[in-house]
């Protein structure tokens, strides 16, 4: 460079005049660079303290005075050009020339020949150095001035370990991956750490054993390619002194390529790849050569390793052979702590944030990010000077980013630069909202133009610090973090515009939309969605008026209540998508009357809760639901939060908020007047929560009708369980399936049941490890129960001895009991000669099922003996898969004969054959029979039995329903019946068949039948749950 001892005037003044060209943001990055730069140079160290406080005259002043005649422009020069200020840096360079050449010339020959002395080395030397001149300072560039620490430096020493064993050997698969994905969330860390895994290489301390050279890809700069060949792509950063580069790139499996951050790659991804190239010295278009190498078409033995945000993984997986997946989380929770308590001076105020970060598990998370943690600390720090209450900022994300988003539109010293306009605001929030919807986070010069933002417009924000410019990558622009973009996408559909763009109709489109959107389908809009509840709230909204200097509008607030009438009336919603996700947009308004006007359309929610932020928003929503009459509730799935044995530093953290919420959820049983069906299965409670739900219980103005409690453990011996049955006379239904109540639990159930106050007409203790021992107190509680109707104990080792039992009681003329389910009890031909004895004096009993107990065709017998009895009231019975064979056909046949009262035989998964059916299609026939559901579902049947079952159609006038479901009926079989099922004479209404287990030929006659014959049902789930149906011992 031209010597400048003899141009003072210019040195001494010309640095300040390219300084003053600066933005506040790119003088802040000049300021970070120049720290590296003196690190690197420790006989000429600035002094930080002063670089971060100087404005840009002491800022000149300090670096002449450090370096020495021509070092200060030679600093300076380099850092333009490393934040790619080529402009800026080519006007500085003519004007020193300009300057050296008024004031005489120098001797710039000094240096000539310098080049001649040094070695080519050829070896990869170069490159390693070049690599480590362009990154080695890389995480010190997006750091924000004030941080108490290096964060991401912090990140990158963290993530040392990870990066060492990303590409270690599988144990399972004794493979070393070849593609390896980190993924995480914007601003966790993924670009600094490949960036360090680059540097580490360089420097011979990572990978230097596994690759022998590591080539780096990132997406801004790949966008901005057209038309190259591969090794043209890679080229940028390799020294002419290198040995040929095509030589490096016929070794494929020594190299590695950083492909950074796949999620701004603006290419679909959509060719074939048949179409895709193998040969790396061939132009194609960008997309086909990222396509190639991502789908291992092109270089298949090289190393990938690929960073992307967690929204876009979904695009990127399909396009791997294979790969190892890895999640970076960001900074730990002893991290976070320590990062606070730096933040904070005073250790009291650290205790409070952390302590209320920690009741918003949101919050908390969003601290994993190092910039949202100074974020979140900054925005804190301010309310607590202006003397606002941070309880409330960080009682929702919305308050939070709303105060922050505030601050940064507030002049504060008159330093802050002109506020932008409505338009511009308006412009700013569509664009942000477009690339919500696109998941597009890097903004070009086209963009910001398709936006009406101009260079002056984008100015104003860059100055405000709500958009970055990229340092590295020209025309690049995004906003400081994604919850940032986030925020002003929300306040798209509410910030009114007196511009001339009109936004009305998309926003209104694009509202409908994001309000049927799911965290499942469209995760990239949860965010925005939650933002755009949290400013319903008025005085949110006022708060951003007053400081942004715009007009709001929160008509779209009547706009959401007409979406959640539609919503709550629909049975998708409720059944299938569940509502914690609308719980947690609803909490963020804070607005108790409107949550009441939204959820006045709901009678069922569904609510799957596995952490304290569930329980939270859940319990707070709920108390809103006025009209609610079935609540699915599900608590505990990832960590037991209701669990007092939790350890005690947790629960002096958090024990008192998840106590509070636990009951404030649990005191809907008794404030909600309409409620009448609770369902808390697969839950994982301590004894102290369950004591707080059955106190709801018993509460007198609590109306429950039914309770499924499946699938839970009860170590008290469901002694509270039974009391709040004699306590709640609403109480008629209790469904204990799959919990630990054994015989002891029953013993306390049965005394229940045996009080004058319990009106419990339906119970079901399926599964719950019952034995024989149980069954005589279960049979005295038939006889004194005045109530019980409905008895479900199936799939428990009760035995023959155990239901001789239960038969002394269905004989027992006090016994109420009409349905009785003994499914998969260990019955054997013993048990069926008790139960037939009991059917013929029982007057009650209309069900039973006896479904997979080994009765066999003598069990069968001796049950046929009792259904031809005059007096026997059974109406429906279950005998599938009791080990039946056509031998027993004869017997079942005069039962149905002989039986008026029969209407409903399941005879499925039983060995009739087509000989056995023959003589039941025969019974059918007859006038007297009155049977309207069969069951002959995998019973061995063919096309055989299809000439007698058309006749039976044509002739039976009372059967509506049969199931003939894994029978291999065949085309010619199919034909047979399809001639009667088009007959008027024909009465089914629903026939049980899978269509797709038939031929296309078969299929085409079914579905012509259901054309021609609009009554008839034809499905493959035939016993759907319904007790009108015969499944009703599986219906609870």
């Amino acid at each position: 460079m031209t010597n400048l001892s003899s141009s003072s005037s210019f040195s001494d003044f010309g640095l300040l005049l390219y300084l003053e060209e600066l933005n506040k943001e790119e003088l802040n990055n000049f300021k970070l660079f120049l720290k590296n730069e003196a690190m690197e140079h420790e006989n000429c160290l600035v002094p930080w303290a002063k670089v971060k406080k100087a404005k840009r005259e002491d800022l000149a002043n300090l670096m002449n005075k450090h370096y020495r005649g021509k070092q200060a422009w030679d600093v300076a020069l380099k850092i333009f050009g490393k934040m790619n200020l080529k402009d800026l840096c080519e006007r500085a360079k003519a004007e020193i020339n300009w300057a050296a050449q008024t004031t005489g010339p120098e001797d710039t020959r000094a240096g000539e020949g310098q080049g001649d002395q040094e070695a080519v080395l050829g070896d990869g030397t170069e490159y390693r150095i070049q690599i480590q001149e362009k990154f080695c300072i890389v995480w010190y560039q997006k750091c924000l001035l004030g941080e108490p620490k290096d964060l991401h430096h912090e990140i990158a020493e963290e993530g040392r370990e990870l990066l060492e064993h990303l590409f270690d050997i599988d144990v399972k698969t004794g493979e070393q991956p070849q593609t390896v994905v980190l993924q995480g969330a914007a601003g966790v860390g993924k670009t600094t750490l490949v960036r360090k895994a680059l540097l580490d290489w360089a420097q011979g301390n990572l990978y230097h054993q596994k690759f022998t050279y590591v080539f780096y890809l990132n997406a801004r700069q790949i966008n901005q390619l057209r038309e190259r060949s591969f090794v043209q792509m890679i080229s940028n950063d390799w020294p002419s002194t290198e040995a040929p580069i095509e030589r490096i790139m016929s070794q494929p499996k020594d190299l590695l390529f950083i492909i950074d951050s796949f999620d701004e790659l603006n290419f679909a991804f959509e060719e074939p790849e048949f179409a895709l190239c193998e040969d790396w010295t061939q132009v194609h278009p960008v997309s086909f050569l990222m396509s190639s190498l991502l789908r291992k078409v092109m270089l298949p033995e090289s190393s990938l390793l690929v960073t992307t945000r967690l929204t876009a993984y979904k695009k990127l997986k399909p396009l791997l052979k294979s790969q190892r997946s890895v999640e970076l989380l960001g900074m730990s929770e002893d991290a976070r702590e320590e990062y606070i308590y730096q933040f904070f001076e005073d250790k009291k105020l650290a205790l409070q944030v952390l302590s209320l970060l920690r009741n918003n598990e949101i919050l908390f998370s969003m601290c994993k990010v190092p910039l949202m943690c100074w974020v979140i600390c900054t925005c804190l720090e301010q309310q607590m000077e202006k003397g606002g209450d941070i309880t409330l900022t960080c009682k929702t994300t919305t308050s939070l980013f709303t105060h922050y988003i505030s601050s940064l539109f507030t002049q504060v010293d008159g330093s802050c630069p002109s506020l932008p306009n409505e338009t511009q605001l308006k412009n700013l929030c569509h664009l942000a909202a477009t690339g919500v919807w696109t998941v597009t986070h890097v903004f070009y010069r086209e963009n910001l133009r398709k936006h009406g933002l101009t260079k002056s417009d984008v100015s104003v924000f860059l100055d405000m610090n709500i958009l970055q410019k990229d340092m590295e990558y020209e025309n690049c622009y995004e906003f400081t973090h994604l919850h940032i973009q986030e925020f002003f996408a929300a306040m798209f559909y509410m910030v009114k515009d007196k511009g001339t763009t009109d936004h009305s109709s998309q926003s209104l489109e694009d509202l409908k939309l994001l309000l049927e959107s799911g965290s499942h389908k469209d995760p990239h809009l949860t965010q925005m969605k939650c933002f755009l509840f949290g400013l319903l709230k008025e005085d949110r909204v006022k708060l951003l008026e007053e400081t942004c200097n715009c007009k709001m509008s929160l008509e779209i607030k009547w706009k959401i209540l007409q979406w959640m009438e539609v919503l709550g009336k629909s049975e998708y919603f409720t059944s299938q998508l569940g509502c914690l996700e609308l719980f947690h947009c609803l909490y963020e308004t804070q607005d108790e009357a409107f949550i009441s006007q939204a959820m006045r359309y709901f009678q069922k929610v569904v609510i799957n809760i596995y952490g304290e932020i569930h329980l939270l928003v859940s319990s707070f929503s709920l108390k809103h639901c006025q009209c609610l009459q079935t609540i699915k509730l599900s608590v505990g799935f990832e960590k037991n939060i209701l669990n007092s044995s939790r350890p005690a530093e947790i629960w002096q953290r958090n024990g008192s908020l998840i106590t509070r919420c636990w009951q404030d959820l649990c005191s809907v049983l008794h404030t909600n007047e309409h409620l009448r069906e609770l369902d808390l299965c697969h839950s994982t409670l301590d004894e102290l929560a369950m004591k707080t739900f059955y106190q709801e219980l018993r509460h007198p103005k609590c109306k429950l009708q039914k309770l499924l409690l499946r699938f839970l453990s009860f170590p008290d011996g469901c002694q509270n369980i039974s009391s709040s049955l004699t306590h709640n006379q609403n109480l008629m239904h209790l469904d204990l399936k799959g919990s630990d109540v054994g015989d002891n639990g029953v013993k306390s159930l049965c005394e229940a049941l045996k009080h004058p106050d319990c009106k419990l007409q339906h119970l079901s203790l399926e599964s719950c490890d019952l034995t024989t021992l149980c069954c005589l107190n279960i049979s005295k509680a038939l006889i004194r129960s005045q109530s019980l109707i409905f008895l479900n104990l199936s799939t428990n080792n009760l035995l023959d001895d155990g239901v001789e039992l239960l038969c002394e009681a269905l004989r027992h003329p006090k016994c109420q009991l009409e349905k009785l389910s003994l499914e998969s009890c260990g019955l054997t031909v013993a048990g069926c000669k008790d139960l037939s004895l009991a059917l013929m004096s029982n007057k009650r009993l209309t069900h039973l099922c006896l479904a997979d107990n080994i009765l066999g065709d003598g069990g069968l017998k001796l049950m046929s003996d009792a259904l031809k009895y005059p007096q026997c009231t059974l109406q429906s019975l279950v005998l599938t898969g009791c080990i039946l064979t056509s031998a027993c056909c004869l017997d079942l046949a005069s039962s149905i004969l002989n039986n008026p009262n029969l209407r409903s035989l399941d005879l499925g998964n039983n060995d009739l054959q087509d000989d056995g059916v023959k003589i039941l299609y025969e019974a059918l026939r007859h006038p007297n029979c009155n049977i309207q559901r069969l069951g002959l579902e995998y019973c061995g049947l063919t096309s055989l039995c299809c000439q007698d079952l058309s006749s039976t159609l044509s002739s039976n006038q009372r059967l509506i329903k049969i199931n003939l479901t894994q029978n291999t009926l065949g085309c010619e079989g199919i034909m047979k019946l399809c001639e009667v099922l088009r007959s008027p004479e024909c009465k089914l209404q629903v026939l049980g068949l899978c269509k797709e287990a038939f031929d296309e030929e078969a299929q085409k006659l079914l579905e012509a039948v259901q054309v021609s014959n609009p009554h008839l049902v034809i499905k493959h789930d035939c016993n759907a749950h319904n007790e009108e149906d015969g499944s009703w011992w599986q219906c609870f």
